[in-house]
């Protein structure tokens, strides 16, 4: 059906609401495409910022947590020589 067709058979009013829906959804997609990019440029940092966060977090300290702790064995004092 063409749009003479349509518009002889049901009027300029409905080829207009047509027209108008159709725009809305041609507007309506080209809204959509820089939330889609911005969506997917957020995807992408989290993935590599949780990637960097598991890495961080899995590995071994390299040098002590506490530099103040030391363990009990270090703490070795000869007996004194005090006589009671």
């Amino acid at each position: 059906m063409s749009a003479f067709e349509v518009l002889q058979r049901f009027g300029t009013l409905a080829l207009l609401k047509f027209a108008a829906a159709v725009a809305v959804f041609l507007l309506l997609h080209l809204l959509r495409i820089p939330l889609v990019l911005i969506a997917r440029v957020l995807e992408i940092s989290m993935h590599r910022i949780d990637r960097f966060a598991a890495k961080q977090a899995s590995k071994p300290p390299a040098r002590p947590i506490n530099q103040f702790f030391r363990p009990a064995n270090a703490f070795r004092e000869e007996p004194s020589n005090v006589h009671a």
